[in-house]
């Protein structure tokens, strides 16, 4: 099994404060208007935007904000058009990070981007630069009260798990991501509820900070985050 994780289990706690703060709802709306412009707005028929659904809906999003969100990437609302861009780079103490924004200006992106970077010890990288030290796997987040990680693997390793993380009371569950569906199914068949599925980055070795080091990196990594462009940012850290 694999270890506990403190930068995993800071992510978890700041998405609780990003939700209180409705910052995520800023995030979701965004990726749910470019998701459904892309693949439409059938969540029948669009995988992608019934996850990010099910994700709003999980964080409380008003319903009606879901669908206006829908209806402006279907072109049904006048919106904002949002473009989706992946940049990659290196943070101090040997972080290597692979950054996702989505915005109305790419340029405006990435000056943020590289002067941060560039402020805070860093810089950006060409692509593919980074990506190769990663691999995409679907991710869940489930409340697991009373369960440990033997329990979860034993009941969810047919559905085509891979790891199981405990996260205080909440276990992330790797898996391949053409099987993030079957693994959710299962994962409430079973009786667990699941706070959120999604695909993600995840460092193939990931890098253990040392003490002395955490405050800086975890500093550099939610100031990442902060950008008001980036959607999703993924570091090799442990």
């Amino acid at each position: 099994m694999a270890g506990h994780s403190k930068w995993a289990n800071i992510k978890h706690k700041k998405a609780k404060e990003d939700a209180k703060r409705g910052k995520i709802f800023t995030r979701l709306i965004k990726e749910i208007t470019v998701v459904a412009r892309d693949g439409g707005g059938d969540l029948s028929a669009n995988a992608k935007l019934r996850l990010l659904v099910e994700k709003a809906k999980a964080a409380n999003m008003p319903k009606d904000n879901i669908e206006r969100a829908i209806k402006k990437g279907t072109g049904e609302l006048e919106g904002a058009t949002y473009e989706a861009a992946t940049y990659e780079g290196y943070g101090p103490k040997g972080l290597a990070l692979i950054v996702q924004v989505l915005t109305d200006n790419k340029n405006r992106s990435v000056s943020e981007l590289r002067h941060y970077f560039a402020k805070h010890g860093g810089h950006m990288a060409e692509s593919g630069a980074v990506a190769w030290m990663f691999e995409n796997k679907g991710v869940l987040e489930m409340e697991v009260a009373g369960h440990d990680e033997d329990e979860i693997m034993e009941k969810l390793l047919e559905a085509g798990i891979d790891d199981v993380k405990m996260l205080d009371e909440v276990a992330m569950v790797t898996c391949e991501p053409k099987d993030l569906d079957i693994v959710k199914i299962a994962a409430e068949k079973s009786g667990f509820k699941v706070q959120n599925s999604e695909l993600r980055w995840l460092a193939k070795e990931p890098l253990e900070i040392l003490a002395e080091d955490e405050a800086q990196v975890f500093k550099f990594l939610d100031g990442i985050e902060d950008l008001d462009d980036v959607q999703n940012m993924y570091a090799n850290v442990e």
